[in-house]
């Protein structure tokens, strides 16, 4: 039997990039994203980051969980930033619905920060644990990283999606785990490269002595182009 009923489908919202310039008409902060599979790395880098950086620029931190203040809590733990620099959206579905699809709670999040805390240079948007196809919305980032660990097999570069191919740059992370648990990092290199062209990829063990310095540069070099644009006449 047929039912004459419409078909409907859920709202989808859709974002373009984000303005550079907050309500008052100043600078604001440049915002990126990390994403990536649970237990890659991703808070652990979040963490050496602020670490790394809290010195040099104003930071701030909005971690993303489904139920939990968990991450957060982690890095207010770890005393990386005072404790006003770090917020958490509880996400209530899965991870990249708020990241992506209705970015509503983490811009407000994190215009709370720039509110709360005063001019800042740097937010960094720590997504909750997904799978490959986590991509954040342009309307809420200016540039993503996707953190995949060799623990987590090393054909996740072949298997590419979304998250491995276009991230603005790919974190390999954990690599000291390699002898264990039979990674080939050469090969996963090499996928990377037939899967991202030309877009960086960098390996990472937060276990060694500064092991974030990869991921550190180039968000140092992502800062310096954000400034200069700011500046330019």
């Amino acid at each position: 039997m047929h039912l004459d009923h419409p078909t409907t489908y859920p709202h989808r919202h859709t974002y373009g990039a984000a303005s550079p310039l907050r309500p008052d008409g100043t600078r604001r902060a440049l915002r990126i994203g990390l994403g990536g599979p649970v237990g890659s790395g991703k808070t652990a880098t979040v963490a050496a980051l602020c670490r790394a950086l809290r010195e040099e620029v104003s930071i701030a931190v909005v971690t993303n969980d489904i139920y939990t203040r968990e991450d957060a809590e982690f890095l207010l733990r770890q005393a990386v930033l005072p404790p006003e620099r770090i917020t958490a959206v509880e996400t209530g579905a899965c991870p990249h619905t708020a990241i992506r699809d209705d970015i509503s709670a983490n811009l407000e999040a994190v215009e709370d920060l720039e509110d709360g805390t005063g001019p800042l240079d740097l937010v960094l948007v720590e997504s909750g644990g997904d799978n490959l196809t986590a991509t954040f919305s342009k309307g809420l980032v200016d540039a993503q990283i996707f953190v995949i660990d060799v623990a987590g097999g090393d054909d996740i570069p072949r298997k590419g999606g979304p998250g491995v191919t276009t991230a603005d740059l790919l974190v390999v992370n954990k690599t000291d785990l390699a002898p264990y648990v039979g990674a080939d990092l050469a090969g996963m290199a090499r996928d990377a490269k037939a899967q991202r062209g030309d877009l960086p990829v960098a390996f990472t063990s937060l276990a060694a002595e500064d092991g974030v310095a990869p991921v550190r540069d180039w968000v140092r070099e992502r800062l310096a182009a954000w400034t200069a644009t700011a500046t330019a006449p």
